[in-house]
């Protein structure tokens, strides 16, 4: 029953050798002994880069980032036991955000199992329908070496969601190890023929039924017709520059999510204040679209997809995977699709004549966004509202925005005006606020790009273990924190007036009290607090990792939102 060491690394020699060949770049592991052999193999290849964690969870979400920010999956490796529990959260948002990791479990013999062996759980099948498939690897034999680089190969596949079964996600390879842990590699199998091998980085998803569905091309097309068109882009946008390009031309307003790449400047198709210009009931009576025409994910705010919900529109939906998000259910045609098909089926017709519906939009829109102006301009202290959209607009180009859940990520969509050069990140599969520091120090690592964190004080505490060597890791992340001591978008939901104060602040609120800035310092984080715009401008141009606090006041952001929306509604209602 004794294995090979030799064998053992040898087989994790090849899983890993398989994978750098298909354009694998990054590996994401946490200390542990039991998954040496995979530790070492992966140490063993100057051609990876690889990043270590001292808390799972942390190494998980980070890996989620470097997914998110390239499209190829991370090798992610943890030891057994509840190391691998810990991966779960970022494994759930993965699923539902069809973001691709190499989840790679060790585990203990199968002479160890069920026999109170330490560090020792049940780990097949750990995270349900949450991977695209589970792998159980035994304790590797050399009569299997001809298997191997299938096994990585099928694990990767699967992950980028090309066996045309389900859409790009995680992948939970469980692999079992045997003492001893080290061994000498010996000669890899060869790797697979060159007309079964991806070409490196070609991760681009084959899945588009829709080029050649006659039927549905033709019924689409008569939808579409000169109608009343509303465009919904959501999260990426697979061709943004095009997708504007075409509403242009056909007339349509595109209500642009910050995630999407259309929401650009000085283009009057663009609309931004969507979530302000729809709280006025007479401007959302007034707007009534015929088509409703939605690429990809929808958008965050409640009061847009409540109104999209009511319409009486057609609503199409095009994802490049099977996935469709329609909790409304409010869908009568989903497309399967690339965009590049969609444009080009639809720019060899006509364009809307009747410029009107999208007048109607872009003229609210020009209105909006000065009364936003105006009514932050007046504010006597820097706003939630402010910060979103000074973060928003002070990035440099070709720079990253990673935007954590609750009211951050509503704030930049709610409030950021136009621009171009900004890719913005958020986790919105399950929208949790854990996990939010280790994806943005993911999509660092992935971009190589500076890359802004906007994030609330309960999030950050949540995850401040990614602080952890965080000025070693060679990224520049600028974290920009939102401290108004607790939940604060609570403050907006109807419990805050159904209850009692003190109630409502002990089990809502959360006060925490903590020093944040200290707690940054602790790890060797350059900290400091601004308290006006200019300081939070200057702050952010400062090159290098650093945390920088804005204090703010729950109750007090709720006004300055509802100001806001009263200043726009009252803008749009001037001849």
């Amino acid at each position: 029953m004794r294995s090979s060491p030799a064998t053992t690394a040898t087989f994790c020699a090849t899983l890993v050798d398989e994978w750098l060949s298909c354009g694998v770049r990054h590996a994401v592991i946490c200390p542990g002994s039991r998954s040496t052999p995979m530790a070492v193999a992966l140490a063993d290849r100057a051609d990876i880069e690889m990043h270590v964690f001292h808390d799972e969870r942390s190494a998980a979400f980070a890996a989620l980032g470097i997914g998110k920010a390239s499209k190829v999956p991370a090798i992610l490796l943890c030891t057994s036991g509840t190391a691998a529990v810990e991966f779960y959260p970022a494994v759930v948002e993965a699923d539902h955000a069809l973001v691709p990791i190499l989840v790679c479990t060790a585990d203990r013999p199968p002479e160890l199992q069920n026999v109170g062996a330490p560090q020792t759980i049940n780990q097949k099948n750990l995270y349900g329908n949450s991977v695209r498939s589970f792998v159980d690897a035994p304790v590797a034999e050399n009569h299997e070496r001809n298997q191997w680089r299938s096994i990585a190969r099928d694990a990767l596949q699967a992950s980028l969601g090309k066996n045309l079964v389900r859409s790009p996600g995680p992948v939970h390879i469980n692999l079992q190890f045997r003492e001893p842990l080290i061994g000498i590699v010996e000669e890899l199998p060869k790797q697979l023929k060159a007309n079964s091998k991806l070409k490196p980085n070609q991760m681009i998803r084959g899945r588009f039924f829709f080029g050649t569905n006659f039927i549905k091309r033709q019924r689409f097309l008569r939808m579409i017709k000169k109608r009343r068109v509303l465009v919904i882009a959501g999260a990426d946008v697979e061709d943004a520059r095009g997708l504007l390009h075409l509403a242009t031309k056909m007339g349509w307003p595109v209500l642009a999510d910050p995630r999407s790449g259309a929401r650009v400047e000085d283009n009057e198709v663009v609309i931004c204040a969507m979530d302000s210009l729809l709280r006025d009931a007479q401007f959302a009576r007034s707007q009534k679209p015929e088509i409703i025409l939605r690429i990809g994910v929808p958008l965050v705010s409640k009061v847009v997809n409540s109104w999209l919900a009511a319409s009486e529109a057609t609503q199409i939906v095009v994802t490049s995977t099977p996935v469709l998000i329609d909790p409304e259910q409010v869908t009568k045609l989903h497309i399967v699709s690339d965009w590049q098909s969609i444009h080009e089926l639809i720019s060899r017709h006509s364009g809307n004549e009747d410029r009107a519906w999208l007048k109607s939009w872009s003229d609210a829109e020009v209105k909006a966004q000065l009364a936003i102006n105006s009514a932050l301009a007046d504010e006597p202290t820097l706003s939630e509202p402010a910060i979103a959209r000074a973060v928003y607009r002070t990035a440099p180009e070709h720079s990253n925005l990673f935007v954590s859940s609750s009211m951050p990520i509503r704030d930049v969509e709610w409030f950021a005006a136009p621009r171009v050069g900004l890719r913005v990140y958020a986790n919105r599969g399950v929208n949790g606020i854990d996990g939010v520091i280790s994806t943005a120090v993911g999509v660092a690592l992935s971009s190589k790009s500076t890359t802004f964190l906007l994030i609330g004080d309960l999030a950050f505490l949540h995850d401040s273990n990614a602080l952890i060597n965080c000025l070693t890791r060679k990224i520049d992340l600028r974290i920009v924190l939102i401290d108004n001591c607790g939940g604060g978008i609570f403050s907006f939901l109807p419990q805050a007036t159904a209850m009692d104060s003190a109630k409502f602040e002990k089990v809502f609120g959360t006060p925490h009290n903590a020093d944040l800035v200290s707690i940054a310092k602790a790890y060797g984080l350059p900290a400091t607090t601004v308290t006006s715009l200019e300081q939070l401008t200057d702050a952010l141009l400062v090159s290098g990792p650093q945390l920088i606090r804005v204090a703010t006041d729950r109750k007090e952001n709720v006004r300055v939102h509802e100001r806001i929306n009263q200043m726009v509604s009252a803008a749009i209602h001037i001849a």
